[in-house]
């Protein structure tokens, strides 16, 4: 595992470096961060494999949409994605206070979600890229992930030296992704890449090509925290 990520006592894994972001709240889920799965603020997708990016106002929490990516800049919103062997993928403007949420699938890598989730940040904000800094969550490795020639084929741009046109290939998600964000315009020293395979780790996390449970998701989330009212409790 990167050394930027920790497990807290809560079962979620923290992004180290963004600990000391004192306005910023985040998280990525695992089999045993019930609480975390459950919040009630919680605002997320109808999730379709999509390169839709949508934005949350904080007036409404559960599903607002379909799409695959969340973007919100509103203090108190808080914006998930849900995975089991999918990449999750946070992404903050420390500069501007705005964050997103993105959900990764094969199919939403090959259209770029995650690119176009920094795109969407960009145009919404004025938020500059330089600015942003990504955490790419737990997700299938390339050492569990095997798809047919008709996948692979669909990343031979991306990951030309893992995938041929006529062969089976071990896809790396997580990396692949990390190269989007790159091409975006962020930092590489602004990406930290978390190398927990769900399918390997099952005491940790559900994976769908594991155990083909449906229903069974983490979830990964960010969000801006509510500024603390002079004379009232925290």
């Amino acid at each position: 595992m990167n050394g930027f990520f920790r497990r807290d006592d809560q079962f979620v894994y923290r992004v180290l470096p963004w600990l000391e972001l004192e306005w910023l709240e985040h998280g990525f889920g695992t089999r045993q961060s019930e609480a975390w799965s459950r919040r009630p603020e919680l605002i997320g997708l109808k999730q379709v494999h999509s390169d839709v990016s949508l934005y949350a106002d904080g007036s409404l929490v559960g599903r607002i949409g379909e799409g695959d990516a969340l973007l919100t800049d509103v203090p108190g919103a808080v914006v998930g994605v849900r995975t089991a062997d999918c990449v999750p993928i946070l992404i903050t403007d420390v500069s501007k206070r705005t964050v997103a949420a993105v959900h990764a699938g094969w199919r939403g890598t090959v259209q770029a979600i995650a690119a176009k989730a920094v795109v969407a940040m960009a145009a919404r904000f004025a938020s500059d890229p330089r600015d942003m800094q990504a955490a790419i969550g737990p997700a299938i490795g390339a050492c569990c992930y095997e798809v047919g020639p008709d996948v692979a084929s669909q990343f031979k741009n991306l990951l030309p030296e893992r995938t041929g046109p006529e062969e089976r290939a071990h896809l790396d998600l997580p990396e692949a992704n990390r190269r989007q964000l790159l091409s975006a315009g962020l930092p590489p020293d602004r990406i930290y890449l978390c190398g927990l395979c769900t399918a390997c780790l099952k005491g940790e996390f559900f994976s769908w090509r594991r155990d083909r449970q449906k229903h069974e998701r983490m979830v990964s989330a960010i969000g801006i925290r509510q500024e603390r009212q002079e004379g009232r409790e925290p």
